[in-house]
């Protein structure tokens, strides 16, 4: 018969299944991967900041990126490098600690989605109506793109935990990395059909809804490069798009199987493995991708790698 802790303010995390010999290289891999993610991320803003050539609309929106690669590895990968040291017995989090973690993930999982969505529609402008491009990606449109993406994703994430944490709880072990939604509610023993129902909405209409304006987007900019005859146009559009395609299905993908595996506990170890993977391949991958296809940002680096400068 199951033990039960009702309300109890100290959580146990299952965290990452490793043996006494891979643990200190795990250790460094995740070190090294947590350490290259921040210091990538933070040049990447830096370098838009300071270069004057890279304040536009498209590179202003691309910031958010790296913002949000920031707070999702922040949140997690410190807590789970300090998991990793110690036995899984005695790694204990708050409950309140738990509930940060968990919104910061949704956070930066459903950000992923809305920032890609809103520089899907930078590019759509830039290639299907280049003339009124400046007046419509003015500086006023480029905070309104941001401040909705993060402001729906706020709320939706809100209303996400919200849900969980009005739920009485009767266990203490998180059988994740780390602190998520998913993992909070399974800790009650109360009906959770409330908390599945706006999930798979959730779920749906986040999906959907970037899936749809991406097709939508990538539609309309296909047939603009079918009729065009400008090469230069349409080399510009396969270069941008192709990047911002690549990154997109990676995330979407990889978001896509986390929540398949979530309805299936067998495959808990591989679940882990993916989820933690999900946090640092895109977060690596962004600030090179999109650093290696701009030009702005090549000549920008390559002239501080001659003139031997930090900054201009």
């Amino acid at each position: 018969m199951e033990n039960y802790t009702y309300n109890s303010f100290t959580l146990q995390v299952e965290g990452l299944k490793v043996t006494q010999q891979s643990m200190y290289p795990v250790f460094l891999f995740f070190l090294v991967s947590y350490l290259f993610i921040m210091f990538a991320n933070v040049g990447m803003l830096v370098i838009i900041c300071i270069e004057r050539s890279l304040h536009q609309p498209m590179y202003l929106l691309f910031c958010n990126l790296p913002v949000n690669d920031i707070l999702g590895i922040s949140i997690m990968m410190p807590r789970m490098l300090a998991d990793i040291l110690v036995p899984p017995s005695e790694r204990f989090i708050s409950y309140y600690e738990c509930v940060v973690q968990a919104f910061t993930t949704h956070m930066f999982a459903t950000a992923a989605h809305t920032v890609l969505m809103i520089m899907a529609f930078d590019r759509y402008v830039a290639i299907c109506n280049p003339l009124r491009y400046t007046t419509i990606m003015n500086n006023k449109m480029v905070i309104k793109l941001t401040a909705s993406a993060w402001g729906v994703t706020f709320v939706l994430v809100a209303v996400l935990l919200g849900l969980t944490i009005r739920l009485n709880r009767c266990r203490t072990l998180i059988r994740n990395p780390y602190c998520d939604n998913a993992s909070l509610f399974k800790l009650s023993c109360e009906s959770v059909l409330i908390n599945n129902l706006y999930g798979f909405t959730f779920s749906v209409v986040l999906l959907s809804s970037s899936i749809g304006s991406m097709v939508l987007t990538y539609a309309s900019i296909a047939a603009v490069c079918l009729t065009s005859k400008n090469k230069a146009l349409n080399s510009k559009a396969l270069k941008t798009c192709s990047t911002h395609l690549f990154v997109y299905l990676i995330m979407l993908l990889s978001g896509i199987l986390i929540i398949i595996l979530h309805r299936f506990p067998q495959y808990a170890d591989s679940r882990n493995v993916i989820i933690i993977l999900y946090n640092i391949i895109p977060g690596s991958l962004n600030p090179l991708i999109y650093g290696m296809q701009s030009k702005e940002i090549r000549s920008f680096l390559s002239n501080q790698f001659h003139t031997g400068k930090v900054f201009p």
